[in-house]
């Protein structure tokens, strides 16, 4: 997978790139990720890459042309003509929600980039007319897209073919599933006179298989009950659900 971000802070991802799932991902040949740098775009000395809104009002906008060359220097097809493979994403507190299910999604594609907004916003010709899409982390506000755009390598990343040691581990992980996961322990059994469930002792895979997806479930139901909403949800599930 081609990954690549459009940002005004290149060196920002220097370090974490070089740790965790991403560098195995790079290593493993998995994961191509290039930074390009917004500011080599411009056109004025300074490399200024904002200026203030039309209509006034406090705070600076990303510019649009900046943006509009460094995609062009990627020889993109233009937005309506991109193959179902190449997504350009746009990191804004507007954007839907970026999700376990987006990750997946995104995973799959062949290449994937991503634009770092900053300051107050950016130019709404970005998102209308270059972007295919908006995303955001959540409903708070970052200083800028880099953090985002961040954690959005580091999902696609750990969800690449031989990155994560066992992948049976991703695919019971919260969200992955559309449930939270279950709680996990390990030795020593008693520390403390806090103890281990004696189920997970017992040596019965198929009573623990159970036993997980209960508490899964019971989680779920806690914590994030709107997930249970869109959760596939079996006969079984539905039988442990009426007991909780």
């Amino acid at each position: 997978m081609k990954l690549t971000i459009v940002t005004i802070f290149p060196e920002w991802f220097t370090s974490p790139f070089a740790e965790g799932m991403i560098r195995v991902a790079r290593e493993n040949g998995r994961l191509d990720v290039g930074i390009v740098n917004l500011r080599t775009f411009t056109d004025d000395a300074h490399q200024t890459v904002d200026d203030s809104p039309f209509g006034g009002g406090p705070g600076m906008i990303m510019k649009l042309e900046p943006i509009d060359r460094a995609l062009k220097s990627l020889a993109l097809p233009a937005k309506g003509e991109r193959p179902a493979g190449l997504k350009v994403a746009l990191t804004s507190p507007q954007g839907p929600r970026f999700t376990q299910a987006t990750a997946i999604a995104w995973a799959a594609l062949e290449h994937l980039v991503l634009v770092c907004g900053r300051y107050k916003g950016v130019d709404e010709r970005v998102a209308t007319h270059l972007a295919d899409e908006e995303f955001s982390l959540g409903d708070f506000v970052l200083s800028g897209g880099e953090p985002a755009a961040l954690c959005v390598v580091d999902a696609v990343a750990r969800l690449q073919p031989e990155v994560v040691g066992t992948f049976d581990s991703v695919e019971s992980d919260s969200f992955h599933s559309g449930l939270l996961d279950c709680d996990y322990y390990t030795r020593p059994a008693d520390y403390a006179g806090w103890t281990v469930p004696d189920v997970l002792l017992s040596g019965h895979h198929a009573q623990i298989a159970k036993a997980r997806r209960e508490e899964a479930l019971r989680r779920t139901l806690e914590r994030r009950p709107d997930l249970l909403e869109s959760a596939e949800l079996s006969g079984e599930d539905r039988k442990a659900l009426g007991r909780l």
